[in-house]
């Protein structure tokens, strides 16, 4: 079974606080871990970590007219920040990664099983 873990995180501010640079790599190196953690036991499927929501576009139909605009569609506390498609047995083994996603010492992690997938263009249902 296909599972999302959706991490949302807080997004930095040139006014907030910044992370050091010993920081940054460390979050680095632990990403990396986890992803070769994924990659040695065969769960690993995709993992996409995202720009900021300020250079984010949304593209609305609205009265039959297509809006494109810049920026977020919301503002909200935490950003959508990233997510992980892994396939496991079941949702316990899901919750298991998402226990080990590093990104949760400042972040969170929505697990969602995938309800439909499309896999080399054939669309499967779980």
């Amino acid at each position: 079974m296909r599972y999302a873990l959706v991490f949302h995180a807080p997004e930095l501010t040139p006014d907030g606080p910044q992370p050091s640079e010993e920081d940054i790599q460390e979050m680095m190196r632990l990403m990396d871990d986890y992803a070769a953690a994924l990659n040695s036991a065969g769960v690993f499927v995709a993992w996409e970590m995202l720009e900021p929501r300020t250079e984010a576009v949304t593209v609305t139909r609205r009265t039959g007219e297509v809006v494109i605009e810049d920026g977020p569609f919301a503002a909200a506390k935490e950003a959508f920040a990233g997510v992980v498609v892994i396939d496991v047995p079941d949702r316990e083994a899901a919750l298991s990664w998402a226990e080990k996603f590093p990104g949760t010492a400042y972040g969170t992690i929505e697990v969602r099983r995938s309800a439909t997938s499309c896999i080399a263009g054939e669309w499967t249902r779980a």
